[in-house]
């Protein structure tokens, strides 16, 4: 028995979620362990951080192979290919922890950016083919996942971290290859929901696939990404979505060590950086309904004010609660603002074109995160909490006056 669009849009959306959960818990593993391992195999300070950069990077870089991928073979091929790179990135991590070798650790969480880049466009691929009235509603859904990760991750790295006693925190990496591996039967469940032809066998096309050529019809190829690209909608999109992650990346990745250098203890920083992921995720429940009552463009800028007056309260003081209060600010600013500015790029292009827009969106994306991750810790080391904080302001009015822009020429456009 066939299910309808809605059904199988909702069916997908639970598996996404599912899958959400499991994967998204590589970034919360990689982000708490990442300077602690790199603490003891870096053969300098200044390198630190660089497995979580290095991270950031993978994950940037591998948009477009894995949007290539998932346009010739489908959504649920190139979501294997994922998981079983997944699985490569811990196993390699925790051999460079067991050998003391820090280039092979930064190869492994390289390799777990790669798996990254196919588990951050779930929450495009929950949209494909699905209804309008509901898009919102299953971004967001798929978003709830990543607040199930937040649990399992840290949750994963207290069980696991002392698990090997001479080799510190490998385990964890080991149980990060052990999810990657568990969300692997929980994607091949995933269902088409793009209509096909049935004529013959030789013409169906894979299990949730995004390649809509086939034999018997020829799909428009779409217009020049040159053309969607210089739309002041995708602009606007894009532009929302590299300054809700970038400064939500920056600000979390100096964060910890800030609170370390203001004298807090690393048990502090990292219930810090929990509750932070915990508001990064929490909203989901009930994101998509707010963007279906207020409108997209109302919920993106309430987030990106939050990340604004998360600024102001890290410019306040350095007590533990300003830390803590700053960083449940901006993962629920975060929340608003990527949540929106993803459901604006569902709305900048016809079905054929989503690949190639999904994958520069997230390239442009992912790339100024990783930016902002290199950049987090040297600035900080040079500059100080402070300037972080205030690097906010002029970012955040950026996109404000991108949306007061395109307010000011709808009239015209319309």
């Amino acid at each position: 028995m066939s299910l309808d669009i809605s059904d199988r849009s909702r069916h997908n959306a639970r598996i996404l979620t599912t899958a959400q959960a499991l994967g998204g818990a590589s970034p919360a593993i990689i982000v708490s362990l990442g300077g602690l391992v790199g603490q003891q195999l870096a053969s300098h300070p200044s390198l630190v951080t660089l497995p979580v950069s290095i991270f950031n990077l993978g994950l940037a870089i591998g948009t477009l192979p894995a949007a290539w991928i998932m346009k010739r073979h489908g959504r649920r091929a190139g979501y294997m290919t994922g998981g079983i790179l997944g699985v490569v990135s811990g196993l390699i991590a925790a051999a460079g922890i067991f050998e003391q070798m820090f280039v092979v650790f930064c190869l492994g969480t390289l390799i777990a950016g790669f798996y990254a880049s196919y588990v951050q466009s779930y929450r495009f691929a929950v949209a494909d083919g699905a209804p309008e009235d509901i898009k919102p509603r299953l971004i967001s859904w798929v978003m709830v996942g990543g607040l199930f990760a937040a649990i399992i991750g840290p949750q994963t790295v207290i069980w696991t971290r002392d698990i090997v006693a001479w080799a510190p925190f490998a385990g964890s990496f080991v149980a990060q290859s052990v999810l990657a591996l568990l969300a692997l039967p929980v994607i091949w469940r995933l269902r088409p929901t793009t209509s096909t032809p049935v004529s013959s066998p030789s013409t169906r096309q894979p299990a949730f696939s995004t390649n809509q050529s086939n034999a018997s019809a020829k799909v428009p190829a779409g217009r020049p990404l040159k053309e969607i690209a210089a739309q002041p909608k995708f602009i606007l999109a894009v532009t929302a979505g590299v300054v809700s992650y970038s400064l939500m990346s920056f600000v979390m990745t100096a964060a910890p060590i800030a609170m370390v250098g203001c004298g807090h203890t690393v048990g502090e920083a990292a219930l810090g950086i929990q509750w932070h992921v915990l508001a990064m995720f929490a909203p989901s429940f009930f994101t998509g309904r707010l963007i279906q009552r207020f409108g997209v463009n109302a919920v993106t800028a309430f987030g990106l004010f939050l990340l604004a007056i998360s600024g102001v309260v890290g410019l306040s003081g350095l007590d533990v609660a300003h830390f803590w209060i700053a960083l449940i600010l901006l993962g629920v600013g975060w929340n608003f603002g990527f949540i929106g500015a993803t459901t604006m790029v569902t709305a900048c292009h016809r079905p054929e074109e989503r690949n190639r827009v999904q994958a520069l969106n997230d390239f442009l994306v992912f790339g100024s995160v990783a930016i902002s991750s290199f950049s987090s810790g040297k600035l900080l080391s040079v500059a100080g909490w402070e300037i972080i904080n205030l690097m906010m302001f002029p970012a955040v009015g950026l996109v404000f006056a991108l949306m007061i822009w395109q307010h000011l020429r709808a009239p015209r456009a319309g």
